[in-house]
């Protein structure tokens, strides 16, 4: 674990949006921890180092409450849909070695043949990979494919350790030719009709 993962917690023993709010207005995140049969943790978490962190897709967070040092994954981020402000954080409890299935972000390199784009079906896929060496992202390279060339989530290369629990059919990648812009043919006669229209309105004036 990096230092910048090591987080001090507060424990909360008050509850509801009024409280939230104001935990909130004092640059904190509320958050609750559980896991492993153990009752749930209720916690205070400091905003903007906590912020800068799950920035990261999975991110790990090595909390210290009261001097005990818990080991937690980051599983759900709630944020005000207007705002972007985190207003809570769900962490799940987990021990080094262990296995914890994940959604991992998805990212094309490379260019496809001339002419063609790549279409990016899924932008993650669900694997099971150790707590401690979960990947931030899966790479996909689409270099040289041509059109009609698909990649499925059993092409995808897994970091060591790791296995796919998504459908090994599933589509990630196709790769397709872009279709021709469709001239519209309303807007065309429209305007064949409008220079008709004027032609017809100067051959009248020069009479």
């Amino acid at each position: 674990m990096s230092e910048d993962t090591k987080v001090h917690a507060e424990l909360r023993e008050s509850f509801g949006k009024g409280f939230a709010r104001r935990l909130r207005a004092a640059g904190k995140i509320p958050a609750v921890i559980y896991g492993h049969g153990t009752e749930p943790v209720h916690v205070a978490l400091p905003g903007h180092q906590v912020s800068l962190i799950i920035r990261r897709a999975n991110a790990l967070l090595e909390l210290d409450i009261e001097g005990t040092s818990q080991l937690t994954l980051v599983k759900d981020v709630q944020k005000d849909p207007v705002h972007q402000i985190i207003e809570h954080i769900d962490l799940l409890v987990v021990k080094k070695g262990e296995k914890v299935a994940i959604d991992v972000p998805i990212v094309v390199t490379g260019e496809s043949a001339p002419g063609t784009i790549a279409n990016l079906d899924a932008t993650t896929l669900s694997i099971e990979a150790e707590a401690t060496h979960i990947p931030q992202n899966l790479e996909i390279s689409v270099e040289g494919l041509e059109e009609g060339a698909h990649i499925t989530a059993a092409d995808v290369t897994l970091p060591k350790g790791s296995t796919l629990l998504a459908d090994p059919e599933t589509l990630i990648v196709a790769i397709s030719v872009p279709a021709a812009p469709v001239e519209d043919e309303a807007e065309g006669e429209g305007e064949a009709e409008g220079e008709a229209a004027a032609e017809t309105a100067e051959e009248a004036a020069a009479e």
